[in-house]
């Protein structure tokens, strides 16, 4: 089962197909380019998998990865038949990655995104990891860089007909990673919400 088991393949369920449409058929924000990418095969009997990233021009912000695995008899461990899993990655600034706070914001804006969009989901489980990389002999010359890292998985609760609101929960997603990108929110948004500083010097595509 790979990056095909999509609406259009008839072996797979209806409720992964119709979950799967809305992930196809969803509009992020423009600074976010999405593409499908193959799914991982050995998770669960159905994945889809999207690859995105926040854009600035020619310059990448944040980029990350979403899975809808499904699987039709239900998982203990989910607590449902559905299970999103994510890897969301950004650059920062030294003097940011060094906020002792920085792995417990970054965690509550993973959930504040899901609670924003009002959201239904259980048993969410992760990590947040933060690297600083220094450059030595030849590469002296390059600046030392600190990478933001969130690996996190979450029950999307199911609506009608078995399926749960994947469209939303994309949303959602996208949001986390404009957030740890360090863009603004598209609309009025709250006051109390804090995005991370775009980096020095963002990665040309």
């Amino acid at each position: 089962m790979g990056e095909d088991e999509g609406p259009g393949d008839g072996t797979a369920p209806p409720a992964f197909r119709t979950a799967v449409e809305a992930l196809r058929t969803a509009r992020p924000r423009p600074q976010i380019e999405i593409e499908p990418t193959r799914a991982p095969q050995r998770l669960a009997p159905y994945a889809y998998a999207l690859e995105a990233t926040v854009v600035d021009g020619d310059e990448d912000l944040a980029d990350g990865r979403l899975v809808l695995l499904h699987d039709p008899a239900g998982h203990d461990a989910w607590q449902g038949s559905f299970r999103l899993v994510t890897l969301v990655r950004a650059e920062l600034e030294p003097e940011m990655a060094a906020d002792p706070l920085l792995p417990e914001v970054c965690w509550s804006w993973l959930t504040g995104a899901l609670s924003g969009r009002g959201l239904a989901y259980g048993e969410p489980s992760g990590t947040v990891t933060r690297a600083s990389s220094h450059y030595f002999g030849g590469l002296s010359e390059r600046q030392a860089t600190s990478q933001i890292e969130i690996r996190a998985s979450w029950t999307p609760r199911e609506g009608s007909g078995g399926v749960p609101d994947t469209a939303g929960h994309l949303m959602s997603w996208c949001d986390l990673l404009t957030q740890i990108g360090g863009v603004p929110p598209a609309g009025p948004g709250d006051a109390s919400v804090v995005t991370l500083p775009q980096r020095r010097g963002p990665q040309s595509r």
